[in-house]
């Protein structure tokens, strides 16, 4: 019997992407289920899989629901481990893995929402700590290809979606990634020449809009 993948996400959200990334280097089949009113009109199928934070991002595999991207790449890399492992099997190795991860999960979304959300002081500090969070990630990528070394893994899935939002981080942030973080800018291009990315991300333009609808719906001038 095969098995029933659902997902249920958001086209703008980088944590869907990550999930839909990992199914697709899997080679996993499964359905995309857009939610498409994520803040009032959310649906009776994700209220009820996830019923503790009753928000995307859920998994749904074999009617059984798997909550948080970082949780569900995990957990997409045992399910269907015959092909493309996103995380190494020495302990320390993953151990570093994860770690990184857990710095991007932590760090990285809200730095990114304060270069659009706020002004002054508060919007000069985050462009600050942003560019120190991607100055960080760049030295732990060094020279490597990938986070991993040479293979596209578990932290590279993690960051990715985030590189789709850069263009909005500086456009309303008036600064440049490119000019700070030349080599992490590289690895997003590479990155992107992965049928598995490319397919996923959304044009930065289309992210961009999206935003200039967020600042209108939270009064964000």
């Amino acid at each position: 019997m095969a098995d029933e993948v659902i997902l249920m996400s958001y086209w703008p959200s980088m944590f869907g992407m990550r999930t839909v990334i990992a199914l697709e280097e899997k080679g996993v089949k499964y359905e995309y289920r857009e939610e498409e009113d994520v803040i009032n009109n959310k649906s009776p199928l994700l209220l009820k899989m996830n019923p503790i934070h009753k928000k995307i991002l859920v998994l749904i595999h074999n009617g059984k629901p798997v909550s948080e991207s970082i949780i569900q790449i995990q957990y997409i890399d045992e399910v269907w481990s015959d092909k493309n492992p996103f995380l190494p099997t020495d302990p320390y190795q993953r151990s570093q893995a994860l770690f990184w991860a857990d710095f991007i999960e932590k760090k990285l979304f809200l730095c990114g929402r304060n270069t659009w959300a706020t002004k002054g002081e508060e919007l000069e500090a985050a462009k600050k700590e942003l560019i120190e969070i991607l100055k960080t990630l760049q030295s732990e990528l060094g020279d490597k290809l990938y986070f991993g070394g040479d293979t596209f893994g578990f932290v590279d899935i993690v960051l990715i979606g985030f590189y789709s939002w850069f263009p909005a981080y500086q456009k309303f942030g008036n600064f440049s990634i490119e000019t700070e973080c030349s080599k992490r800018m590289t690895w997003g291009k590479r990155c992107m020449q992965r049928d598995s990315v490319a397919k996923v991300l959304p044009d930065s333009e289309k992210v961009f809009g999206y935003v200039l609808q967020l600042k209108k719906v939270y009064g964000i001038e």
